[in-house]
């Protein structure tokens, strides 16, 4: 992949962000995330790529989609493989939470997981955690190989977890053994991503959530040194089969060489509203502000980018009523 797409990309999540921050705290859910992929489809269309949406969303929550198969960019330049949310986060949005993101992962063709949209058990750390955790080993023995990894004490680790009913073994586990838990209501794309910051104070990220965020989060922390393991949970006979038609194991760990192969990929997002590790949008008069993050894996290099829009030159990031 050609260098100069880092930033390019940077353009998507910012439209997206920028039209769905409009959003924010009207209850409206899927208006919000109508509003990101409607702007994210028109910025990606503007991109020198020759891209093929590996991993769309909206499937779950039937909310509109860029959908699997779709060609996007200009035609022209390299060809990959596209993971996108264009809205990670509808209902943090609808309520004026923390932690929504636009966000997208971008690989060589052929080299992201098409993960079917259904859960993903999910363990994910930073870079000093590597190697030290395992998803089938006890919260406890977890916990303990990231304090000592991490030099703390195992009360200073931080686990985050979805906060759902699914998770309440989980979380008492983490209590039990004496560490802290920051529990979120959606979002564990941020929840992952956050653990490779110290900033943040999030050391492990613990639970079930979508697995198409799995491999967003795959991405974003192979740029980072960071690592998550996966295995996906279907809930019913239609998801098995899913999984079965195409060759996924059910029970297999997903490590991430498995989730995102190669040396190169592009992770890039934009927070829509306020989180531990992005700003969200702020609107002033005619201008709109954003702060985004962007990574590339081959060379390691990571950017925080703050933007200040027009949206007068750029109509197109304004919501009509």
């Amino acid at each position: 992949m050609e260098r100069s797409l880092s930033m390019e990309l940077v353009r998507v999540t910012e439209a997206a962000a920028l039209n769905s921050a409009r959003w924010m705290g009207r209850g409206l859910k899927n208006e919000a995330d109508d509003a990101a992929t409607s702007a994210m489809r028109t910025v990606f269309d503007t991109i020198p790529m020759q891209g093929v949406v590996v991993i769309g969303e909206g499937e779950m929550d039937e909310a509109p989609m860029l959908y699997i198969g779709e060609e996007l960019g200009t035609g022209t330049g390299p060809a990959v493989d596209v993971a996108v949310d264009p809205l990670e986060g509808t209902n943090i949005v609808a309520s004026g939470g923390w932690n929504a993101l636009a966000v997208l992962a971008v690989a060589d063709r052929g080299n992201l997981l098409h993960a079917p949209d259904m859960y993903m058990e999910k363990i994910a750390v930073g870079p000093e955690a590597v190697g030290q955790v395992d998803i089938d080993a006890p919260i406890i023995d977890n916990l303990r190989a990231v304090a000592k990894a991490k030099n703390k004490d195992i009360e200073d680790v931080v686990a985050t977890v979805l906060h759902r009913d699914r998770h309440a073994r989980i979380i008492q586990e983490i209590r039990d053994a004496g560490a802290r838990i920051k529990l979120i209501n959606d979002g564990d794309v941020a929840g992952a991503i956050n653990t490779a910051f110290d900033d943040t104070g999030v050391d492990i990220l613990f639970g079930s959530g979508g697995a198409p965020e799995g491999v967003i989060s795959a991405v974003g922390l192979k740029c980072l040194g960071g690592e998550i393991q996966g295995r996906l949970v279907p809930s019913n006979d239609a998801e098995i089969e899913r999984c079965n038609k195409m060759g996924i194991e059910i029970d297999k760990v997903l490590r991430m060489e498995d989730l995102v192969k190669g040396d190169d990929a592009i992770f890039a997002a934009t927070g829509v509203t306020d989180g531990e590790l992005l700003k969200g949008v702020q609107f002033k008069g005619t201008y709109g502000s954003t702060h985004s993050l962007v990574m590339r894996a081959k060379s390691g290099t990571v950017r925080f980018v703050e933007g200040r829009h027009s949206l007068q030159k750029k109509p197109h990031y304004v919501m009509e009523y």
